[in-house]
């Protein structure tokens, strides 16, 4: 089998480091697998599927001679870095958000728009976390009837705020759990809680913001889900109303969406082709408490689909509830697997 050079751009961070454990897992023909990050990592080693890597700067010239670089920097990173990869030849399949909604630039969740793969200029944009999360669970209602709008709410984990988010909710536990032993008052019992992660207190409390404001008053990370949904699925009028909330959950997202179809639809067939679509499971028993949940999902690939029901509002609406690792299928698998694809074709 032909090996392909593979660089990981922020390969030291959470997702650059899950990007290396998919390669491996999935048995990625890697002729040379290159680590780059910042200054600060420079010549420190990694161990890796691939046997110790020593990790080199990201600069212009850290890309030549190889295929594809994964990048799991941010924006400023990989709007620097861009056309040197491409310069090198590399096709650059990218988590960050610089380049999603880019006329030029496909958007690719596999199981649902491969195709797009196939007009790339060199530039591949990873989606949002809720957004491959979201639309892999409601693909499969799509291809019943078009869909015409939706309404979510997701309670995203505090590892989407990189590493140092559960860090900050754990510790923040603590403090209150020893200031209510202590005898403190009110909601956090006087402990001494400094955020920096976050707007505000994360353990035994959700926040509903996650991003700035637009003059809708809705948040950066709300409009992703019509935004980046529309060039997924194709459907340039969907239209989406969303909310998203951290709440106190170390790892996998979860969001709650009510589907509008053009035409109504019936239950059960609803749950045959969400059990037949690819990378789904159907997780729903209400009545035995068989649900998704957070806790079932991590550190795996599959976006789990429960809690399927009729609207009790719209005729043509079914709700549903999915739960997906936002690390793994929301950023770093999703974009092995878009390797995947560049390799096939």
């Amino acid at each position: 089998m032909k090996k392909y050079n593979v660089g990981v751009m922020g390969a030291t961070g959470a997702v650059g480091q899950q990007m290396i454990k998919v390669l491996g897992e999935r048995n990625f023909p890697v002729g040379e697998l290159r680590c780059l990050a910042s200054e600060r990592s420079e010549g420190k080693t990694l161990n890796t599927p691939f046997g110790d890597v020593v990790i080199q700067r990201t600069c212009e010239t850290a890309f030549e001679g190889l295929d594809i670089v994964l990048g799991a920097s941010e924006n400023d990173i990989a709007e620097a870095m861009a056309p040197h990869i491409k310069t090198a030849g590399a096709v650059f399949v990218d988590n960050s958000s610089a380049f999603r909604l880019c006329d030029d630039v496909p958007l690719v969740v596999p199981e649902i728009n491969p195709e797009d793969v196939e007009w790339n200029n060199g530039i591949i944009s990873n989606p949002n976390c809720t957004t491959i999360i979201s639309l892999v669970a409601v693909n499969a209602i799509n291809q019943l009837s078009k869909i015409e709008a939706m309404y979510a709410s997701s309670y995203q984990a505090t590892s989407g705020a990189g590493a140092a988010g559960p860090v900050e909710m754990y510790d923040q536990s603590e403090a209150v759990l020893k200031a209510r032993a202590a005898g403190g008052e009110g909601n956090s019992y006087g402990a001494d809680i400094d955020p920096k992660v976050f707007q505000y207190q994360i353990a035994y409390n959700v926040i509903p913001q996650i991003g700035g404001f637009g003059e809708n008053l809705y948040s950066s990370e709300e409009m992703k889900l019509q935004n980046e949904g529309r060039k997924i699925m194709h459907l340039p009028e969907l239209k989406v109303s969303c909310t998203c909330v951290r709440v106190p959950v170390e790892r996998s997202h979860a969001v709650s969406i009510d589907v509008i179809t053009e035409k109504r639809l019936e239950l059960s067939e609803v749950r045959a082709a969400v059990e037949q679509a690819q990378g789904c499971r159907l997780y729903d028993e209400p009545n035995d408490k068989i649900y998704p949940m957070p806790i079932l999902t991590s550190n795996q690939d599959i976006v789990y689909v429960g809690r399927i029901r009729r609207d009790l509002v719209n005729e043509n609406g079914i709700n549903l509830w999915c739960c997906g690792d936002q690390v793994r299928k929301g950023a770093a698998t999703n974009a092995v697997q878009i390797a995947e694809l560049l390799i096939k074709e």
